[in-house]
């Protein structure tokens, strides 16, 4: 059996159309452990959109979505944390590590954008073009480091990074909003930030036509996937790891219905092991190899060994190489993309 290969140049990339509904639906992401720098995850308060009729002279017309107001400045939050700030105009030059995805969303370009090792996040590097890469490999940049990048607001994607003094020294420099675990609730999250920077009606419009997209995928691939399961496979230089619902896995069983495998039934991450192979019972399995962090080892362990050519999905043929770069990442951009690689493979 020969897998298929997925790159972001050959697959659909319908992304996001313009919605005038604001259908916000709350979608969690439970978090997972991940190589240092990076995990990202979002929990903040969920929106909601207020919709009223337009009656007309003729007929009542449908109902339509009322337009977020326009948030007025100066203005004063509190974040998830507790930190009460105040914006005294809409912010200009936003540092917001890991949040570039929920950025490229709202049409801004932040100062700077998070790296690991000198890469950014590869799929993002199309709307992300001239904004300088800022290596998080060692931790978080210093205080002279983000003065340097004069920001008028700095978003910290979850409360570790407000760790260690460092809330303390960024918030000299500029006002700071700190979430929990920003990519636990997409729509929540994406929603204060457009409130903070002034970009409520992208913010919504985005939104609802993610979770239009969303909809549209479930209907089309419903009759194909029922009663199947599928289990995504992650491979970095620490092992082989089987993925919950955290990130395409997130996307596949709580965004798109599809039936996880038992063995991720009550997980988000479990250690796979050879042993472990006959017990798989996916019908769909999607590998991600993370390439940023050498998993090619165990990769070629796995495909190699005879146990794992015996499992019902590989003699199947139903087993997909996946771009890791965004099927292990956390974002409304992201999560685009991997509906669009399991609708190009199992309903090309």
């Amino acid at each position: 059996m020969q897998d298929k290969l997925i790159s972001a140049g050959t697959i659909r990339k319908a992304l996001l159309p313009a919605s005038l509904s604001l259908l916000l639906a709350a979608a969690l992401l439970s978090g997972c452990s991940q190589d240092a720098a990076n995990e990202g995850a979002d929990n903040a308060a969920s929106a909601a959109a207020a919709a009223s009729a337009q009656p007309s002279a003729e007929a009542a017309a449908e109902p339509t979505a009322a337009a977020p107001a326009e948030a007025a400045y100066p203005l004063t939050v509190t974040d998830e944390l507790g930190h009460e700030l105040t914006l005294e105009a809409a912010p200009q030059r936003i540092f917001a590590p890991y949040l570039e995805d929920s950025l490229a969303v709202l049409g801004v370009k932040p100062v700077a954008q998070w790296a690991n090792n000198g890469q950014g996040q590869a799929y993002l590097q199309d709307k992300l073009a001239g904004v300088p890469l800022l290596d998080f490999n060692s931790g978080l940049p210093s205080p002279e480091v983000i003065m340097d990048l004069q920001p008028d607001l700095i978003v910290l994607h979850n409360a570790n990074y407000a760790e260690n003094g460092v809330y303390e020294q960024y918030s000299k420099i500029a006002p700071v909003y700190v979430f929990k675990q920003a990519a636990g609730d997409l729509d929540s999250s994406v929603t204060i930030l457009g409130e903070l920077i002034g970009k409520q009606e992208a913010a919504a419009e985005g939104l609802a036509a993610y979770h239009q997209k969303v909809e549209a995928a479930k209907a089309e691939l419903a009759p194909l996937l029922d009663g199947k399961k599928a289990l995504i496979i992650r491979f970095n230089a620490r092992g082989m790891f089987l993925m919950g619902s955290v990130y395409g896995g997130f996307v596949l069983a709580d965004q798109l219905g599809i039936a996880k495998s038992e063995l991720v039934a009550a997980e988000n991450s479990l250690e796979l092991s050879l042993e472990l192979l006959p017990q798989i019972d996916a019908d769909y399995i999607f590998l991600a190899n993370d390439t940023a962090n050498s998993g090619e080892t165990f990769y070629n362990e796995l495909t190699g060994s005879t146990l794992w050519k015996s499992i019902p999905a590989v003699q199947a043929g139903q087993v997909f190489n996946v771009d890791d770069r965004y099927w292990l990442g956390g974002g409304v951009v992201a999560y685009s993309n991997v509906i669009d690689d399991v609708l190009e493979l199992i309903a090309p």
